[in-house]
């Protein structure tokens, strides 16, 4: 009788009293009392639960098709090494018998002669299904009753780090490097003065930290950071929170301003830490020239009327000036600042022929999305009997598992828009911006306080130097810096400056002279970070 030998062992439990060294070694000893020829051996190291997800398995069935009547059994140690499904195992039983090949197990042989074996098969297979559920129910209850305990049962979020003793002494720990960092950003999100997506760039650029929009909103809900624990509905048990035992490093009144915060953005009117004095709306965006700190305002009379000044928030003696004055020569500075007019026009019209040449293959690129999902969703089915089956620990999969799921939900957002073309259409966006780029000045000048606000922090990310008399600052959007420097190439060459850097100069005509038309500001919605985000 020829005999394929077939080994799998799934778990470091199993390797150890059942390796595969030892099933082979014990097949092949029943195979030579036997006088069964050997042909060949497989060993597995995947799941039992799914036959189409061990290739193994599938080596050993595409051999045996194309090679009928070489092989007589298929052997392997005992049923549950064969599968823990009983419906697959009844499956694959099914397909080798059409090839009038055997199966069956040395420590559980069956009598195929023998009708009542089928009871025995049935005992064999379903002990084993019934096996892996009652493991997988263990699991899922040992994980409630931790987090029921206040234990964090997965993977620390930021700020905090798992410590593990042993695999019974596992605990999280503040972490001292991350922590602080977290507690800046709730403090900052929390005075509702920027968006919680501004701050996040922030900290990208601050702290070099990779997070993207979902993450970090997920981290500004999360009541882990307060000393909560977080339990999911489970058989009928509502979700709710309980006390943790790790240590809280955000205060709850904070993190209760940074929800309203959060709420309030959701509905379209951010909530302000304080009302901003329309004539002192610069105090946030300056910073004192002696001594580098934050400058502060306030209104005095005298001479008859009231006068509203600027002061440094360290000494008034280092840097006082008039609001007014201060006012005006921002908005001048901002109007220095205004790229050529032909050089936006350029972006716009290159950025639309950008997104016409890309609907030429939004297909291609939707399928290709969809293919990484299915990979994406293939390996978290991996995942999950792995973890079930104990070949990885908890950490391991927690981490794994939230990964892939972040990827699939960027994965998604890029079909729905893809998908959804009015969604992605920027015409409107970059419209606005770019006659929002080019009457800064103006905006500065006569717009809401709340509008003006956001109109300088898009444009500057860090504060801005006066001294008094002028502005300066080595740092602004990387957009706009990128268009002011093919701006002040053709205002050299307007003055009879060589410039031959430019990547644009043969495609731009000369900057006019003329004063730009504009007309009576009106009040627009400036989207936070528009002009990061649409230019």
């Amino acid at each position: 009788m020829n005999v394929i030998i077939y080994c799998r062992v799934s778990s470091d439990e199993q390797a150890k009293g059942c390796s595969l060294d030892y099933q082979e070694k014990a097949m092949r000893e029943f195979c030579r009392k036997n006088q069964h020829n050997v042909v060949d051996c497989y060993r597995e190291d995947e799941s039992g639960k799914d036959f189409a997800r061990r290739p193994e398995i599938q080596k050993v069935m595409k051999f045996c098709k194309s090679n009928k009547n070489k092989v007589d059994l298929v052997l392997f140690l005992k049923w549950n090494r064969y599968s823990r499904n009983m419906q697959e195992g009844l499956n694959n039983i099914a397909f080798f018998k059409k090839l009038d090949i055997r199966v069956n197990a040395v420590e559980q042989y069956l009598n195929w002669e023998d009708n009542h074996s089928k009871i025995m098969l049935a005992v064999y297979l379903s002990e084993a299904e019934v096996d892996n559920d009652n493991r997988s129910d263990g699991t899922k209850d040992g994980i409630h009753q931790s987090l029921e305990r206040g234990i964090c049962a997965n993977k620390a979020p930021r700020g905090y780090k798992n410590v593990k003793i042993d695999d019974y002494n596992k605990y999280v720990e503040i972490d001292r490097v991350k922590a602080p960092i977290i507690q800046w950003v709730f403090s900052e999100v929390a005075k509702g003065t920027q968006s919680p997506n501004y701050i996040r760039k922030l900290v990208e650029r601050k702290y070099n930290w990779k997070i993207n929009k979902n993450s970090f909103m997920d981290m500004l809900r999360n009541r882990f950071y307060i000393g909560k624990v977080r339990v999911p509905e489970y058989k009928g048990i509502p979700e709710h929170y309980v006390d943790g035992r790790h240590d809280a490093i955000i205060d709850k009144t904070i993190f209760e301003k940074v929800q309203e915060v959060i709420d309030g953005k959701k509905k379209g009117s951010p909530k302000l830490s304080r009302k901003i004095n329309p004539d002192l709306f610069l105090r946030k965006f300056i910073c004192c020239p002696v001594c580098g700190k934050s400058i502060t305002g306030a209104t005095s009379s005298g001479n008859g009327g009231k006068y509203t000044y600027y002061n440094c928030s360290v000494d008034a003696k280092h840097f006082r000036c008039r609001a007014e004055e201060a006012n005006e020569l921002f908005a001048k500075y901002l109007s220095s600042l205004k790229p050529n007019e032909p050089i936006l026009r350029l972006y716009k019209e290159v950025l639309k022929d950008i997104r016409q040449d890309g609907k030429l293959d939004i297909q291609k690129q939707i399928e290709g999305h969809k293919d990484e999902i299915l990979k994406m969703k293939e390996r978290l089915y991996n995942l999950e009997d792995k973890y079930l089956d104990a070949d990885i620990d908890k950490e391991t999969y927690y981490s794994a598992k939230e990964r892939f799921n972040k990827n699939i939900d960027m994965l998604e957002e890029k079909i729905d828009i893809l998908e959804n073309p009015n969604r992605a259409n920027i015409e409107p966006k970059l419209t606005s911006s770019i006659d929002l780029i080019n009457n800064m000045d103006y905006y500065i000048r006569d717009a809401k306080v709340e509008v003006k606000c956001k109109l300088i922090s898009s444009i500057f990310p860090e504060k801005v130097v006066f001294d008094g008399k002028a502005y300066r600052t080595n740092s602004l959007n990387k957009v706009l810096d990128l268009i002011y420097q093919q701006t002040n190439e053709l205002r050299g060459k307007k003055n009879g400056k060589n410039s031959n850097n430019s990547s644009f100069s043969h495609l731009v005509p000369r900057a006019s002279t003329k004063p730009a038309n504009h007309k009576k500001t009106k009040e627009v919605n400036i989207l936070n970070n528009q002009l990061i985000v649409v230019l």
